[in-house]
């Protein structure tokens, strides 16, 4: 099971990050807070300090075509919120 998903790279997490030393991940839905700093300290080297977590439901949406109504939705999804050391970075482009 692989906890962390995907880095989240926004304009909003860009200034977290430079402001306050704060990174955005998606992760997997069932994984908890103490499996996120794990992994999150065993893949970029870094102490994380504080982890927070949130929920995300899936979105649903209705259209209207010739044949009927069709009903839909997203899947939903968990964000995690790392605080991590002062002095600490994580570099998200230096594989590119």
């Amino acid at each position: 099971m692989s906890v962390l998903i995907k880095p989240i790279i926004t304009e909003k997490m860009t200034a977290d990050s430079e402001l306050f030393n704060r990174y955005g991940f998606y992760v997997d839905p069932k994984a908890n807070k103490l499996q996120i700093k794990e992994a999150v300290e065993a893949t970029y080297g870094v102490s994380v300090e504080k982890v927070r977590t949130m929920n995300y439901g899936p979105e649903r949406r209705t259209r209207y075509t010739k044949t009927g109504i069709q009903h839909g939705k997203t899947n939903s999804r968990k964000k995690a919120i790392v605080d991590v050391a002062e002095g600490d970075i994580i570099d998200f482009y230096s594989n590119l």
